[in-house]
């Protein structure tokens, strides 16, 4: 049995990280069973250096497929291409995607054409937001999985109302969670909010790229008022994406951050790094999916800005409140959850570190 668990962004790796380690363990009892890591080279990152890798104690990826960045219908297609000739070199049995980004819809279709079997980690997120490409991604693929995995059961249920056979579908709950509950004592050990002079629970975290919030003018320009009030009550640390920086700098916006007293600009950081800073804030403030549910299992008030979320098992449990971008809106989020203060919240089921093994006993009681 030969599987290909494919990754096109930094954020999946974090994702396949503990199916890796799963099916490692696996091939000591099974020897039928060979698998290969490939890295499609969607996103360019610098980050993505052997100490990422070492973050995670994940090996490089058997390939890279290098296709680099373009538009949706430009990457879609490289990646297409570029797979297409793996898989006809490979014959594999499987193929595993995670998430929801191009890579993820791509290699599924390349695979199906090819009479290919897929399982899709992460399947039945929605937001019902057809502006996201990243919902296009979710959709297309589960039409087309032969296995869906399921982080909750509100995903289950959305998959149960588009008409996908029930028989297709396992709730296992949330790999991220895995990862996150592997490295969380190494991550607590680098005490990285000590960098800053800060105490824990004394300061928020910020992260922020979704283009709805960044490429428009008027509401980055909305988003940076609420920070410069918010950041007067709570210091906030800020792991800046290029293409926020990019746009804060074209529209005036960076010198005015920079010159506020109590915020840290940085660079993009590591995924120990981030778990560090984030498991100590006070708050999360974010337009990212998973920090929103490592928020839940951290016990850190999160407020989203978005106007919806694919993840709402988030906001059914208390920890999360999305509020959209409106600075009104925004600053009594953030002042009403520090008023709260940190306090635990109810678990989802499943996300108890072991879902990855869940996935892979799925998958080869298929063979």
């Amino acid at each position: 049995m030969k599987i290909i668990v494919v990754a096109g962004a930094r954020p999946n790796f974090v994702k396949v990280a503990p199916l890796i380690e799963a099916l490692r363990a696996t091939q000591a009892s099974s020897p039928h069973l060979s698998f290969m890591l490939v890295h499609t080279g969607q996103h360019y990152d610098e980050q993505m250096s052997q100490a990422f890798f070492d973050d995670l104690r994940l090996p490089r990826p058997d390939v890279d497929l290098g296709v680099g960045s373009g538009s949706h219908a430009e990457q879609t297609g490289r990646v297409m291409i570029a797979f297409e000739v793996f898989l006809r070199q490979e014959e594999p049995d499987w193929v595993v995607v995670v998430g929801d980004v191009n890579s993820t819809m791509a290699c599924t279709i390349t695979a199906k054409k090819l009479g290919i079997k897929v399982a899709h980690v992460e399947a039945g997120l929605r937001s019902r937001d057809w502006t996201m490409p990243e919902e296009i991604n979710r959709v297309v693929t589960d039409v087309l999985s032969d296995l869906l995995f399921t982080t909750d059961l509100i995903a289950s249920d959305n998959l149960k109302a588009e008409g996908i056979d029930a028989g297709r579908v396992h709730f296992v709950g949330n790999v991220m969670i895995d990862t996150l509950l592997k490295h969380h004592k190494r991550a607590l050990n680098l005490r990285q909010w000590e960098h800053f002079g800060l105490q824990t629970g004394a300061y928020g975290v910020l992260t922020l790229h979704r283009p709805s919030n960044v490429d428009q003018q008027p509401a980055f320009r909305g988003i940076v008022a609420a920070l410069e009030v918010i950041q007067q009550h709570l210091p906030l640390i800020f792991p800046v994406h290029p293409r926020t920086r990019k746009m804060a700098e074209a529209f005036g916006l960076w010198e005015r951050m920079a010159g506020w007293k109590h915020i840290h600009l940085l660079e993009p950081v590591g995924y120990l790094e981030m778990l560090s800073l984030t498991s100590q804030a006070a708050l999360i403030l974010t337009d990212s999916g998973g920090l929103q549910e490592e928020a839940v299992v951290l016990g850190v008030p999160c407020v989203t800005l978005r106007e919806n979320t694919e993840r709402p098992i988030t906001v059914a449990v208390g920890a999360n409140q999305v509020v959209g971008n409106e600075p009104e809106a925004i600053i009594e989020a953030v002042m009403t959850r520090l008023a709260y203060g940190r306090v635990p919240f109810r678990q989802p089921e499943k996300w108890d570190g072991s879902a990855a093994r869940r996935i892979v006993d799925i998958l080869l009681a298929m063979r």
